[in-house]
């Protein structure tokens, strides 16, 4: 059974686990956000809908995996919150 809570938590928590490492605050933050957000608005989503927007997931979850890969090869000079 696609789609089912047990695989959408999943995605959530590897989608979070994934932008937490961001070494940039701000893309870091910002990911965290619309990853919640998102999450939170596609709560009430069932049918075709849901796993439309689950795939979406998977492909985001790839693309923010290529991401963190990429910006670990450049410095992030730490911003004042961070220390």
């Amino acid at each position: 059974m696609a789609g089912g809570k047990r695989e959408v938590l999943s995605l959530y928590k590897a989608l979070l686990r994934e932008s937490r490492k961001f070494s940039g605050y701000n893309n870091r933050e910002y990911a965290i956000r619309r990853i919640k957000d998102g999450f939170r608005e596609g709560k009430s989503l069932v049918g075709e809908e849901q796993q439309r927007q689950l795939e979406k997931a998977r492909e985001s979850l790839e693309i923010v995996k290529r991401q963190v890969v990429i910006g670990s090869l450049y410095g992030h000079p730490d911003l004042i919150i961070e220390k």
